[in-house]
């Protein structure tokens, strides 16, 4: 290790005594200055810096967990003046593909790839403020009908005196499986293959099924509504569904 303490020599009393730098060590503090210099912008550019020229990356569910109004899941949507032509998933078939089409051509507005990212992380939340049985959170996104379900689950889980301890691993796949304008208001159903791990422990901590290790797949269908005359880009989740 290079030592950048200044040299010492020694006074008659014992007690060190600074002097001058010598024009040599001059040179050596030139060059370690450079050399750290050279460091620092190698890390820069490993690490990588900030582009302010780079447009700001939209929120997945943009302000979900900040807004006021009840029962929505704000997905898609934004300024027509940013309206972008229809980009649809290949793997959408063709049925909910002339939905999808449909709903475009009354809203410009409607991305369904923008949609098809915000349901999935609304998938993610919703999961994990059911598993940790808040209802209250599960009021902001989904509608009430599906809220008071969701809550009658909860209640009955805490009178049992269960709690569960459970993770979303990861969604393996979320397709759109169906979309349909009727008027004004416009559905798409998705279908979300995901591996979770599933626990359930009783009163005592007792773990009475699942496993802390082992991830189970599961296979769910959820409908998302909206009016397209709104300017209110949420969609509400208005209904659940197993694929199993």
């Amino acid at each position: 290790m290079l030592d950048l303490s200044w040299p010492s020599r020694v006074s008659g009393d014992g007690r060190p005594s600074c002097f001058a730098p010598s024009e040599a060590d001059l040179i050596e503090i030139v060059v370690l200055a450079l050399l750290a210099g050279f460091i620092a912008l190698r890390l820069i550019s490993v690490l990588g810096n900030h582009d302010e020229s780079a447009e700001p990356q939209a929120p997945v569910v943009p302000r979900a967990q900040a807004r006021q109004a009840d029962n929505v899941v704000s997905i898609s949507g934004g300024d027509a003046a940013q309206a972008q032509p229809l980009t649809i998933p290949d793997d959408v078939n063709a049925a909910a593909r002339a939905g999808l089409e449909d709903i475009h051509a009354a809203d410009p507005d409607f991305d369904p790839v923008r949609f098809l990212s915000g349901a999935t992380e609304a998938y993610r939340l919703v999961l994990e403020a059911f598993w940790r049985g808040d209802a209250e959170a599960l009021k902001e996104l989904v509608s009430d009908d599906i809220a008071e379900d969701f809550a009658g689950a909860i209640e009955a889980r805490e009178a049992d005196k269960l709690t569960y301890e459970n993770r979303l691993v990861g969604v393996e796949r979320a397709e759109i499986v169906s979309a349909v304008r009727r008027g004004e208001m416009a559905e798409v159903t998705v279908r979300f293959d995901a591996d979770l791990v599933a626990v359930t422990r009783d009163a005592e901590g007792t773990l009475i099924a699942g496993s802390e290790s082992d991830a189970t797949q599961s296979h769910d269908i959820w409908t998302f509504s909206r009016h397209l005359r709104s300017d209110d880009p949420a969609w509400l989740l208005i209904e659940t569904d197993s694929a199993d």
